[in-house]
This record gives structure tokens, sequence and C-alpha cells, in this order.
């Protein structure tokens, strides 16, 4: 049984939970109107660094960074589910480029996280994901007042799961210095010349491990947060 997740504490940054059930899988605008953002880096077939573009509203389309897509879960996962590959709108796949896509939801670290441990829960399945493309999730800071340097980069390589579907899990401590920085957790891949590089993910939940977890009594079964 999965669980639903009640707060002990008051916590500047939300949690966030999605089973994708509730979301209209044909609305292009599903996934943006649910906070999930997208940015783009690309980087020349020497891995030089060329652009970055973004943050957008993430799409819906099929065409570019993410979709909800039906019928690949399990009986934890239901018919609606996350599926993240490259950027295939980027001209730049032709050209040989290393085209780095990310899918994330983001935060702004206040006080009232600091000695939080946070963490970052999912299911997920390998897609269509071939050639020399590779997949991650991730958490990451990033500090808006050094230019957005980024200050921590916690990953979990997703490039060779199986096709079943398996929970995952990535946590980060928040530390006073971190107070006022931007957190992201999601996922990214990063493919080139159009390689296939799509994985599935489901029941995604962002906490602080505070929370007390209770037994979830909705009709599916799927995770949520209160």
């Amino acid at each position: 049984m999965l669980v639903c997740l009640v707060p002990a504490a008051a916590s500047a940054m939300l949690p966030y939970s999605q089973d994708f059930e509730g979301l209209v899988q044909s609305d292009t605008g599903a996934l943006a109107g649910d906070g999930w953002l997208v940015f783009g880096n690309v980087f020349g077939p020497d891995w030089a660094y060329w652009y970055g573009y973004g943050p957008f509203p993430a799409p819906n389309d099929g065409a570019a960074f993410c979709a909800i897509v039906i019928g690949q879960g399990g009986t934890e996962q239901g018919d609606q589910q996350l599926s993240v590959y490259s950027d295939y709108a980027n001209g730049d796949h032709g050209n040989g480029a290393w085209i780095e896509s990310n899918v994330f939801q983001e935060r702004t670290v206040g006080a009232e996280d600091v000695g939080d441990v946070w963490i970052f829960d999912f299911d997920a399945k390998r897609g269509n994901l071939a050639g020399s493309s590779t997949a991650a999730a991730f958490i990451k800071t990033l500090d808006p007042n050094a230019g957005y340097a980024m200050t921590n980069y916690i990953t979990l390589d997703m490039t060779a799961i199986p096709d079943t579907w398996a929970p995952y899990s990535l946590e980060i401590s928040i530390d006073a210095s971190l107070e006022g920085q931007i957190l992201q957790f999601g996922f990214t891949n990063t493919a080139t010349n159009y390689e296939p590089s799509a994985i599935f993910y489901d029941n995604v939940a962002f906490y602080y491990e505070g929370y007390v977890p209770v037994e979830a009594s909705t009709w599916s079964g799927v995770k949520s947060l209160y």
C-alpha cells in the first residue's frame, strides 16, 4: 500500500505528490499547470558548451521534453505515467550536438527548512532509451546571489534501469548555507542524433523526513500529500 503524508511541522518548501491520474492526458498544458518546468542545455559533438534555453512551462505534446502517456503502468502506477525524453524539436540533434533536457519542479529554500532532510521518491521503468542516450533523476540547488551557480547536484543514474517498475529515492540535507537558494527536483536525459531516450516515471513525491506516513484510503491506492 502506498502512503499519504501528513506534516509534522511547518516548512517553507511545499511538498509535492503526483500520480498523473488526475491530469488530462490530452491537455497540452497539463504538466505546466501542475508546476513542471523544462530547461535545455546544448553541447557540441566535442562537449563544448553551446547554449542553454529556458526555463519554460513543460510541454505535453509528445515532441519535446515530456508528456503524459497511457498504458505503461503496473498495479501501483495506474493508467497514466510521465514520459521524459530529449527535446526532439531542437534541430541541433541533426548537427551532432548533445541535447541535455531537464524536466523538474522548483522550490525556494526557506529558513524553516534548515535542518530538514528532504526526500524525492518516484517509481520508474526504462522506456525506449537506446544508442548513446543517458538518463538520470536529480536534486540540485542553485544560488541566485552567485549567478545561479550550482551548489548541489545529487543524481541517480537511470540509464540502465530495467523495463519493469521499481521504486527509487534521492535525498538532500538542508543546511543554513542553502537558505534563499533554488531547489529543483526532477529528471534529465542527454541524447544526440535523435536517438531514443525515454524513461517512464510515476508516483512522484517530494517531502521532508518529518512527515508521518499514513495509509492511503483512496480507491486507486496511489500516494498523495496533504
